[in-house]
């Protein structure tokens, strides 16, 4: 079975640089799906609160055979849950829903500048650190000033920002402030929901490989050092999307889809996110 090369984060703990997403993906539908991601050789699995599928995720997990300490299970808490107090009772229930004793990765999900509980959400999350409940802190689409004040006002570094990243928004300003503070990236919409499928430069390259154009972008993903957690209900995707260590970008054709850059997101701005 391939392995997967991992990302050491900034508190030691490794997570696998290839994972399986389930944005999207309802409780009912989501059993299946990880269990087939789970035996073509994927080892961390990407959820969230607001998903509405942990049980199904926790599901699969039970029933995939695989042992627990060979999984590197995420979640993100709820944006209503923001606050001491309700993040420690959310991070219960996420737990109680996934039937585990304690979380490889747990994420504050987005800011929420406007309600301004982040920081104080933030210590809610250290003190579960502190007690062993989960191996790892970070955060998702977290820009610059909220990193920062995270490092002004709580006491541990995120290892990881999980942030919307595919080649017409590179968040290369933002890639770099990661790399200065030891904050992994790791990129949710790495197709750019499948909008960059059809794009001819990426076709090009694709035709070059002769893969796909989704391994094609995923790929570019791996070489530039994100982490990355592609989304798929189709088993041939899933096998397909696992599949992208038999070949290699050269650096003009890493260049080239990084020149593709438009800043463009197809997700929502998270200044703009408040609920």
């Amino acid at each position: 079975m391939t392995t997967v090369p991992e990302v050491t984060l900034n508190n030691g703990v490794r997570i696998p640089q290839l994972g399986f997403g389930v944005w999207q993906v309802d409780n009912d539908d989501v059993v299946a799906p990880v269990r087939t991601a789970i035996e073509t050789g994927y080892r961390s699995i990407d959820t969230a609160a607001a998903y509405r599928n942990e049980a199904g995720v926790g599901q699969a997990i039970r029933e995939s055979g695989v042992a627990r300490e060979e999984l590197f299970v995420t979640s993100k808490l709820l944006n209503d849950e923001q606050g001491y107090d309700s993040t420690l009772r959310a991070f219960d229930a996420t737990l109680d829903a996934l039937k585990l004793d304690r979380l490889d990765l747990y994420l504050i999900h987005w800011p929420l500048p406007a309600k301004d509980r982040y920081v104080e959400t933030w210590k809610a999350i250290e003190r579960l650190y502190a007690e062993g409940r989960v191996r790892a802190i970070g955060v998702s689409n977290f820009k610059e000033a909220h990193l920062e004040r995270l490092s002004n006002e709580g006491g541990i570094t995120p290892v990881l920002n999980q942030i919307e990243l595919h080649p017409v928004l590179t968040q290369e300003p933002l890639r770099r402030f990661h790399a200065r503070h030891g904050i992994a990236t790791e990129a949710w919409s790495p197709l750019g929901q499948g909008k960059l499928l059809d794009d001819p430069t990426v076709a090009t390259i694709a035709l070059e490989h002769g893969v796909s154009a989704a391994q094609v972008i995923l790929r570019w993903h791996l070489q530039i050092g994100n982490v990355v957690i592609p989304k798929s209900v189709t088993p041939e995707r899933i096998r397909s999307n696992f599949d992208v260590f038999g070949f290699e970008l050269s650096a003009e054709q890493v260049n080239t889809l990084s020149g593709l850059n438009e800043n463009r997101r197809f997700g929502s701005d998270p200044d703009q996110v408040n609920g």
